[in-house]
Parts: C-alpha cells; sequence; structure tokens
C-alpha cells in the first residue's frame, strides 16, 4: 500500500512541474508577442513582463481549446502607464487590446500654433497629459 502511494504522490508531483514548465514556456511566448506588437504600434512595454490573468475556454473548428489573458503595461509616450492584454490560443495571438492616443479638440490647441488646413486627411495627434508623478 506505501508503494502504490508513493507512486501516486510522484506521478502527481510530476505531472505538477510538467504543467508549471508547459506555462512557463508559453508566457515566454506571450512576453515575445507583447514586445513585437508595442514595437509595431509604437509603444514602450513596461517592466518587459507579462502575467497570465486568466484562462477561458474557445471553440475552434469544433474543439474545445484554452486561451490565456496576459496582462502588461505599456507607455505612450514615457510618461504614463497604460493597460494592455493579449489572448494567446496555443503559440498564436487570437486577440489584442492596446491603449489608444486620445485627439486633441481644435479649442484646446495651444494659442499662437498654427492648425494645418482642414483639406488635408491628416489628424493632429495629441498624447494624453500628464497627471501629476503618479505612475498608474
Amino acid at each position: 500500500m506505501s508503494d502504490v502511494s508513493n507512486l501516486l504522490l510522484l506521478l502527481v508531483l510530476g505531472a505538477i512541474v510538467g504543467l508549471w514548465l508547459k506555462l512557463s514556456v508559453a508566457r515566454e511566448r506571450a512576453m515575445r508577442e507583447a514586445r513585437q506588437q508595442c514595437q509595431q504600434h509604437g509603444l514602450q512595454l513596461l517592466d518587459e513582463t507579462v502575467g497570465l490573468r486568466g484562462v477561458r475556454l474557445r471553440r475552434v473548428n469544433g474543439l474545445h481549446r484554452l486561451e490565456r489573458c496576459y496582462s502588461f503595461e505599456v507607455s505612450i509616450d514615457g510618461h504614463d502607464r497604460e493597460p494592455g492584454r493579449l489572448w494567446m490560443l496555443g503559440d498564436s495571438l487570437s486577440s489584442l487590446s492596446l491603449p489608444t492616443i486620445e485627439l486633441l479638440p481644435p479649442h484646446e490647441a495651444a494659442p499662437g500654433a498654427s492648425l494645418p488646413v482642414p483639406t488635408s486627411n491628416v489628424v493632429m495627434l495629441h498624447s494624453r497629459p500628464r497627471t501629476g508623478d503618479r505612475l498608474h
């Protein structure tokens, strides 16, 4: 009886270690994807880390698969801290959520600044104003 319980305990411990290793590899893939998406969208990835925030079942081609959600923080202009999320289905990115840049309304433009002629299809963008020296 003691040998069976020891073997069962060893199998459970092996399963836990295997799951931990698999999740570590998946987290590294998510980290690479977050870095790539931040570079592509001109954002700065803060703390160079992602954290697992959730797991859900998703039906893909009639099969139920696990989809993992990782959260991270980015900066638009170096003075702010905004949340970002990515969903990974297996090894591939299935969804992405990044912060947006607020448009500067015409009445908030700096006095004396020349505004572009409205015949252009270019929209002036303005980063979010700093709200004190807080990080969040």
